[in-house]
């Protein structure tokens, strides 16, 4: 089998000879007008030359040094005959900076020991010219040039060295000053904590607060043991102490207290005198008994200020409160000064806490602080020792300015010799390395042209692209060679004996096998026009009709003309005009082939310009329906893929799809974008695909080698009968032009 490869470079050879024949005629056209041009004259010329040795002066500074090591080993032909040195030339000697480039050589010898920098101490200038002053003037030019070069090349290092030194020592002293400043500024605010840590006053500090913490708590347990005493010897709080002694000791309470008693006295004794509630003296008493109680409260509310827990008291309350006697009265003054001292001592006792929690947060975070002072310390050391370092770099590197020079000089003054001049190029070699250019370069083209070519030319590549989508191949079908007495040549199979036959039951047995053996009704696509779509469906149901079963084939490419005539079965006159009632009269759109047995046709009307909207009719679609019924095996025959729809409005009426491909036809992005799309369904229509027009060797009969032989010396005329057939679709539709695989 050839080699895709080959096989593809082998067709882009046929089709684009021409292109490589005009390739090749042009590039030996080409050497051929070069080879028979005459030589130029041979001129004498004269070669320039001086020497230059590498020396180096005493060197004292580290910069010095440095640039010493890198200047001798950059003393090379791409630093010192840079631009400048070459025009500088050309001004000089009064010549062409181009030509000056162009003749002049450069030779140094290397004194370096293997794995070590290669350092020249000879450098050879050589300069050719026709006129052997200018050579000379040139050279001793040159070697001038290229001596200030070395120097300027020297002194640009150097000052490069010390601008950056200097940039970066700007640099620097900001940082160190930043990092002064950091230091001082931490040293300002934790130094005093650090020095009382280092001189232990902070612990100290500590444990004073503890004492002092201990001496507080020791007096308030005192003091709250002397109030529970009194407060179990009076039967009452602090607060309510502070109540009664305040509401005891206050002389207005007091006579008020008195006028109640006195009022209460009077009220009982014209009582026990058998006056009434209603008697004008009684009720007189009672609304003096209550304007002195409204006083009462009034005046105990101004006593005590809100010490009465939020309630308002009573008259009775406030006179029960208020009648302390001396000794309890003073039992409680000495328990609210108890409550006062104690609140006092809390709050005392309190502060210290939080002031001891303070120095014990100080304490803990002096390790932190004494850390954070060394890296700050450290950190302003660091940058003060690279500070330092930079200024010495800087004083070495300007003390390096004296001893910077160049590390050339002339060893040896230019002279001159002469040259020889240049031979001629044999014709003969000129042609023959143009013949192999040119038979190069067709190759070439002709082997671009034919990695450009999109088209598929191998089954081999047809195969690879199917299987990147997991596209099962179930045959690799031949060119079929089927001669018609009347029509000419087709690919569709017209008698039982035909070899080909073979194949496409092969074909038709494993497409029914295996998990499609209910199989019944099968769509044949393909994705551009020539592929041998319609040939396949044809073969494909005759293949099926002689295996016995009940085949019908659908014509569904509504856009070109019927195939069916090849089988001498043609539409309905009316069915052009008239589609929907053809497809609806069964009986008028379904014809026996004379030729097969078994096999059913249902001839296109096409071309038809409304070809989707019949094939989504209610007829077209009973239809299929029907012959589902009617009919063991069903082939329905649809447009390409990249040319219309119609395909995807015929799938859903079948149980699967075959995709048709011919090696030379198929295109790769259109049968790879088909390919994707088909199998990305969920489920997926396509039960696979064939390869037409495979290289497959099939013998022939003689009937049919006979019958091929005559084609051979059939009239010219045939194309023009067969364009004669298309004009005539109008009266008789069956158009020729049937499809090869």
């Amino acid at each position: 089998m050839t080699i895709p490869l080959i096989k593809r470079y082998l067709i882009a050879l046929d089709r684009y000879k021409f292109i490589g024949i005009g390739v090749f005629a042009l590039i030996t056209g080409g050497s051929g007008v070069v080879a028979i041009m005459p030589s130029p004259p041979s001129a004498v010329s004269y070669e320039g030359w001086g020497d230059l040795s590498v020396t180096t002066p005493q060197i004292f500074s580290q910069t010095g040094e440095q640039i010493k090591q890198v200047g001798t080993q950059g003393l090379t032909k791409e630093n010192l005959l840079q631009e400048n040195v070459i025009k500088a030339t050309a001004i000089a000697v009064g010549g062409n900076p181009k030509e000056i480039i162009e003749n002049v050589e450069w030779k140094s010898d290397k004194s370096g020991k293997d794995g070590e920098a290669s350092i020249p101490s000879i450098i050879r200038v050589i300069y050719t010219d026709d006129d052997p002053e200018q050579a000379v003037k040139t050279v001793e030019v040159l070697m001038q040039k290229i001596i200030e070069q070395s120097r300027l090349i020297n002194t640009g290092r150097l000052q490069a060295i010390i601008d950056s030194i200097e940039t970066r020592s700007a640099e620097a002293e900001e940082e160190l000053k930043q990092a002064q400043e950091e230091l001082e500024t931490f040293n300002r605010i934790e130094g005093a904590a650090l020095a009382l840590a280092e001189d232990n006053s902070l612990l100290a500090q500590i444990s004073a607060n503890q004492q002092q913490q201990r001496q507080l708590q020791q007096t308030l347990e005192g003091i709250e043991s002397q109030m529970a005493s009194l407060q179990r010897r009076l039967g009452l709080t602090a607060d309510q102490a502070y109540t009664n002694s305040a509401l005891s000791a206050d002389p207005t309470i007091a006579g008020l207290r008195g006028q109640l008693q006195q009022i209460e006295t009077q009220e009982e004794l014209l009582k026990s005198q058998g006056y009434k509630d209603q008697h004008p003296n009684v009720q007189e008493l009672q609304r003096q008994q209550r304007t002195y109680e409204a006083m009462l409260a009034r005046r105990a509310a101004e006593v005590i200020q809100g010490n009465s827990g939020g309630e308002a008291l009573t008259p009775p309350q406030i006179r029960a409160d208020s009648s302390l006697d001396p000794a309890r009265k003073q039992l409680a003054d000495t328990l609210v000064s108890l409550s006062t001292q104690r609140d006092t001592l809390q709050d005392q006792l309190e502060t210290t806490k939080r002031i001891g929690q303070e120095l014990l947060q100080d304490y803990q975070q002096i390790p932190t602080r004494q850390l954070e002072q060394v890296r700050l310390q450290q950190q302003f050391q660091l940058k003060q020792n690279f500070y330092n370092t930079l200024q010495s770099k800087l004083i070495d590197a300007k003390a390096a300015e004296a001893e910077t020079v160049s590390y050339l000089s002339v060893s040896q003054p230019p002279g001159v010799q002469k040259k020889g001049g240049k031979e001629s190029t044999n014709p003969i070699v000129i042609l023959a390395g143009g013949t192999f250019v040119g038979l190069v370069a067709a190759a070439g083209v002709i082997l671009i042209l034919a990695i450009l070519d999109s088209k598929l030319y191998a089954a081999k590549e047809i195969q690879q692209l199917l299987a990147q989508h997991d596209v099962p191949v179930l045959a690799e079908l031949p060119v079929v060679m089927s001669i018609d007495p009347d029509l000419g040549q087709t690919g569709i199979l017209l008698k039982s004996s035909s070899p080909y036959l073979e194949v496409y039951e092969r074909f038709r047995s494993k497409l029914c096998s295996g998990e499609h053996k209910s199989l019944k009704v099968v769509l044949i696509a393909s994705t551009v026009k020539g592929e041998g779509k319609s040939t396949t469906a044809y073969n494909l149901a005759i293949a099926s009709a002689h295996a016995g079963k009940r085949t019908l084939l659908i014509e569904a490419d509504l856009r070109s003309p019927s195939q069916a005539h090849f089988h001498h079965v043609t539409p309905e006159p009316e069915a052009k005009t008239q589609p929907l009632p053809y497809y609806g009269s069964k009986s008028a759109c379904i014809q026996l082939a004379p030729n097969i047995q078994n096999l059913y046709i249902v001839p296109s009307p096409g071309p038809q310009k409304q070809a989707a909207a019949i094939l989504e009719s209610r007829e077209f679609q009973q239809l299929i329906r029907d012959a589902r019924n009617r009919f063991d095996f069903v082939v329905i025959d649809s447009p390409a893929l990249s040319l219309s729809n119609d395909t995807l409005l015929l799938e859903p009426l079948a149980d699967g799809m075959v995709l048709v491909t011919r090696p030379g036809y198929s295109e790769k992005s259109i049968l790879n974008l088909a390919a994707q799309e088909l199998t990305e369904t969920e489920p997926s229509p396509l039960l696979g695909a064939i390869i037409n027009g495979a290289d497959t060797s099939i013998p022939v009969n003689a009937t049919e080698v006979e019958e091929d032989i005559e084609l051979e010396y059939e009239d010219e005329d045939e194309d023009a009968f067969e364009d004669e057939e298309l004009e005539e679709e109008q009266e008789e539709p069956i158009p020729t032009g049937a499809t090869r695989s």
